[in-house]
């Protein structure tokens, strides 16, 4: 049977990967095998780390969105493919939109008799401020063939992805590719790796947690607004990630909050923030040699204007 490519839209700090996991622990349970491909702008995912700590097996496509990566995505599902899943979903860039024209209807064109394309689902938490921001919102709402709540019965979603019922790629929208790079240069973007060993040895909590204040109380203090600040720290006994997608607000935690201390943690930082990167890259600098860091490597850019791989013309 051929697989279900299932792609996930929606905005920064949605919760996609979160519903793509949930979905994949419900149908692991079912004996439905599922996995996933994650996409960015950069390299160093915490969401690629957090869908292998889960057990499901995951790739990436990195240094562009799915349309403009669209080879790299055909391969990631090959790739995938050789655990036999019968869904793969694939989580677009949270700033990614026109994805019907550039993405779902070239599958279907080229790679409907390898895969089964679902209706192309986007998830909705709030909507952003600044009209850049909404610009994308708007657009990627305005394409979805199946819009969904964060919180949505997610049995109930995985079955209509299974089920075959709905068609795919069914809206079509114009975009001003003019106005959609300027509206996604309006992000700063920040990756970063680093190893901490703390002495005495900490739990990974210990280690994100004064990461992420740190970095929230300096954004803030610097007028940048954050739009997704992901953090994760693993270790031998576990991992913790902790989120923000706003300043001030209380971080959303995941994981071993009752892992043991570790000497040694692999740390991961994404950043999204209306900030200058280089600013981006200093705030985040200053707050892992705060945690004390080792082996740091960061990378903070805009993302580079839109180029699909297949024409964006329906």
């Amino acid at each position: 049977m051929r697989p279900v490519v299932a792609l996930v839209g929606g905005f920064l700090g949605a919760g996609k990967t979160t519903l793509i996991l949930k979905a994949a622990r419900l149908l692991q349970a079912r004996g439905v095998k599922a996995a996933a491909v994650l996409n960015d702008q950069g390299d160093d995912l915490v969401d690629t780390e957090l869908a292998r700590r889960s057990g499901t097996p995951a790739d990436q496509v990195s240094g562009g969105c799915f349309c403009c990566r669209f080879p790299d995505l055909v391969e990631a599902l090959e790739r995938l493919s050789a655990h036999e899943p019968e869904i793969i979903f694939a989580e677009a860039v949270g700033s990614c939109t026109d994805l019907v024209a550039t993405t779902l209807r070239p599958l279907l064109r080229d790679y409907g008799s390898r895969y089964r394309v679902a209706p192309l689902t986007v998830l909705v938490h709030e909507e952003p401020d600044g009209p850049d921001l909404r610009f994308l919102f708007e657009h990627q709402l305005a394409e979805a063939d199946l819009v969904v709540q964060r919180g949505v019965d997610v049995a109930g979603w995985v079955d209509a992805l299974l089920s075959g019922d709905s068609p795919a790629a069914t809206k079509t929208i114009t975009v001003d590719y003019a106005r959609y790079a300027e509206a996604e240069a309006a992000l700063g973007w920040l990756n970063a790796r680093a190893t901490v060993r703390p002495e005495p040895p900490a739990s990974p909590a210990m280690i994100v947690g004064p990461l992420v204040d740190a970095m929230d109380a300096a954004l803030t203090a610097a007028g940048i607004g954050i739009v997704h600040l992901k953090a994760m720290a693993q270790c031998e006994s576990g991992y913790v990630k902790a989120a923000l997608t706003a300043n001030g607000r209380d971080p959303a935690v995941e994981g071993g909050l009752d892992a043991s201390p570790a000497a040694e943690h692999d740390l991961l930082v994404n950043l999204r923030a209306m900030g200058d990167p280089a600013k981006l890259r200093e705030i985040a600098g200053r707050a892992l040699a705060d945690v004390g860091a080792e082996r740091v490597s960061i990378t903070a850019f805009r993302p580079a204007a839109p180029v699909p791989w297949h024409s964006a013309k329906p």
